[in-house]
């Protein structure tokens, strides 16, 4: 009897345990949706939603009076310009162009006399240009330009006649230029890789050096010599003009020589002394990479040689002192045709301006 009454008080305990557990769950549910509804709010938490798109994310309202609804914008930031490609003028396979960009409009003429100082001892020659914001143009710079710009061009020009420039010419220019971002407080520049451009420039240099050619007919006298008047009298007459090299020059309509009429001898044709002059030759030649037409120039250099010869009793010859005849004639226009065919296909067309850069005399 004993044991079973312990048993059923044992049960009884844990029954009142249970009950007691079960009832204070109940409880702290009910007080918790209590405070639940006390404190809920049907307002939206703008502290705690997302910014969404559009002009209101611009936007912040001061706290006020209420008496101006009006919001009131605070700095904005600061309008990016786009960046301006590279002056068509330029070519990127013949310069090396660095650009440079400040926040602050920069004086044209500080920024001139920067690089001029900065830049001295380059042996290539270096062109530098202004982006004009209201004309959305580059203009070429020089020393009496004015004005302010927000971007530059530096441009060294990577071969000519004398060769391809070299790594000092390299690092002469990109460290001016940084110099001169330095002094003119602009942005640093973006500088272009020393090895891509010194193997570029060498690759320009070993082609043009192929294609640059330059023919030339002799007309000599046959007994006697050539007097200097004659000479200018029939150069003039054929349209030619007498240049500060000491040679007569056909022009054409933009002014650039189209071939050259000069003394065989050592000595140049000049104004003031063509009565005294005397010679036993002359020479025109025609600079093949620097016309458009080649083959029409040399037909007209040609029908001018064989007239200066008809005019003062001379003979056409070519460099050994042989007659030039039509075979020889012919031979050569056809190699004319095919160097200025290989300078279009490498898409620098005989006579351009960028062929007149980089055969400049």
């Amino acid at each position: 009897m004993d044991s079973e009454l312990q048993i059923a008080l044992i049960g009884a305990g844990l029954a009142a345990v249970v009950l007691i557990v079960g009832y204070n769950k109940w409880q702290e549910r009910k007080h918790r949706r209590q405070a639940e509804r006390a404190f809920k709010s049907e307002h939206r938490d703008v502290l705690l939603e997302p910014r969404t798109d559009g002009a209101a994310a611009d936007e912040r309202r001061e706290p006020g009076l209420g008496l101006d609804e009006s919001p009131r914008r605070f700095s904005e930031a600061p309008v990016k310009r786009s960046v301006p490609e590279i002056p068509n003028f330029l070519d990127e396979r013949a310069d090396c162009v660095i650009r440079l960009e400040a926040i602050e409009a920069l004086d044209v003429h500080k920024v001139w006399a920067a690089q001029a100082e900065q830049l001295a001892g380059v042996n290539k020659p270096v062109r530098w240009f202004g982006f004009n914001d209201a004309q959305n143009v580059w203009q070429a710079l020089g020393p009496h330009s004015a004005g302010a710009c927000h971007w530059f061009c530096a441009a060294l020009q990577l071969v000519d006649r004398q060769g391809s420039i070299g790594e000092g010419d390299f690092l002469r220019f990109t460290g001016g230029v940084q110099r001169v971002a330095d002094a003119v407080m602009a942005l640093p520049p973006g500088l272009p890789q020393r090895a891509d451009t010194l193997r570029n420039a060498t690759e320009l240099d070993r082609f043009c050096a192929d294609v640059d050619v330059q023919i030339g007919v002799n007309v000599v006298a046959r007994d006697g010599q050539f007097e200097g008047r004659a000479i200018q009298q029939l150069a003039e007459r054929h349209g030619l003009s007498l240049a500060n090299d000491g040679c007569f020059h056909a022009l054409d309509e933009r002014g650039a020589s189209l071939f050259s009429l000069g003394n065989l001898e050592p000595g140049l044709f000049a104004p003031d002394a063509m009565r005294q002059i005397v010679t036993q030759g002359l020479t025109l030649v025609i600079d093949v990479p620097r016309v458009s037409d080649g083959r029409a120039v040399f037909d007209r250099m040609m029908r001018i040689a064989v007239n200066l010869a008809e005019q003062l009793g001379g003979v056409v010859v070519d460099d050994n002192r042989a007659p030039f005849g039509d075979e020889a004639a012919n031979l050569i226009r056809v190699q004319i045709e095919q160097f200025q065919g290989r300078m279009a296909a490498n898409d620098i067309p005989a006579g351009s301006s960028l062929a007149q850069r980089l055969f400049a005399v």
